[in-house]
């Protein structure tokens, strides 16, 4: 029960936090990414406030022997770049900046602009399941390839 009071109250400080830096707004989000036309900057503290905030928290993190509500930390180890995570940034990008919202704040926004978000949800939601039809690729890219023998 504690792992889901604590997921709610993260959920919902996070979704706060979403709302009142206005990144569930699109217009405030496409100015942010229009650098070279009418720039608003105004997002770039709030991505500078959540480093200050996670970076000591990661820190913290290392130090600790388990989290206060569940068995393990789950902190991603991959370090590798492979065609599916470069196409992945790309999608994400573009639509990004077509649309002015990320998964996150359109979740979010679902009770603010609901027509758009829902639209955006709805293909997210479609990406998704595209993309467990797309196999693994087991090589790197950039990495030279292992032979088959190896």
């Amino acid at each position: 029960m504690a792992r889901i009071l604590l997921a709610l109250l993260s959920g919902l400080v996070f979704g706060v936090g979403l709302v009142v830096s206005q990144m569930v707004v699109p217009e405030k989000v496409l100015g942010f990414l229009d650098v070279f036309g009418t720039w608003d900057p105004s997002l770039a503290f709030v991505m500078g406030g959540a480093i200050l905030v996670s970076a000591p928290a990661f820190a913290l993190a290392r130090r600790m022997g388990r989290p206060l509500a569940a068995p393990r930390f789950e902190i991603p180890t991959r370090h590798d770049i492979d065609a599916r995570l470069l196409s992945g940034a790309a999608i994400f990008g573009l639509g990004w900046g077509l649309v002015g919202l990320c998964p996150g704040p359109a979740l979010a926004a679902i009770g603010l602009a609901p027509t758009l978000a829902i639209v955006f949800v709805a293909a997210m939601v479609v990406g998704m399941l595209l993309f467990r039809l797309v196999p693994p690729n087991r090589t790197n890219v950039g990495a030279p390839e292992r032979p088959a023998d190896a």
